[in-house]
């Protein structure tokens, strides 16, 4: 039988400009242990407890897109040694609505408008969170020192 992957714990962060999804996730396979959504202001202390909890971090991994670098240097300072880890944001939205709206089904009339015109009525930031990790234990992440999830460097 061959040895299977350790599981890592890893919390993601998509950074916006006022509020942040956060998710700890575990995996491969990924598996959701939290998600929420905060205030930026308020990120540091909403990671806090979840560093704590879980012990070994794997990464915190941060999406690369609004406010990321911001995002990422006050990690880093809050909780170095961990690793962060940039992963790429492109279309982490679209799937986290359709994912939204796998979760949460559309209700009364909403339920008739076309999958494309429905619009979820609270934010959904913490599923991108979500997303963000599984890809980043799909080892497609990049850490924020230009390497990849695995250590080499990115071309640019």
């Amino acid at each position: 039988m061959n040895a299977e992957r350790q599981a890592a714990i890893v919390i993601a962060v998509d950074p916006g400009t006022v509020k942040c999804g956060v998710a700890v996730v575990c995996g491969p396979p990924a598996a959701v242990l939290f998600k929420t959504i905060v205030a930026c202001e308020d990120l540091i202390d909403a990671v806090r407890p979840h560093m704590e909890r879980h012990g070994v971090i794997a990464a915190l991994v941060v999406g690369d897109g609004t406010g990321s670098r911001r995002v990422a240097d006050s990690l880093s300072a809050a909780f170095a040694p961990v690793k962060i880890c940039l992963v790429n944001e492109h279309a982490t939205s679209e799937a986290a609505r359709a994912r939204y709206c796998l979760v949460h089904p559309p209700r009364g009339w909403r339920r008739f408008l076309p999958r494309g015109l429905r619009v979820p009525e609270e934010p959904y930031d913490d599923y991108v969170a979500v997303i963000l990790a599984e890809r980043w234990l799909a080892g497609r992440g990049k850490a924020a020192d230009g390497t990849d999830a695995g250590g080499v460097p990115n071309s640019a």
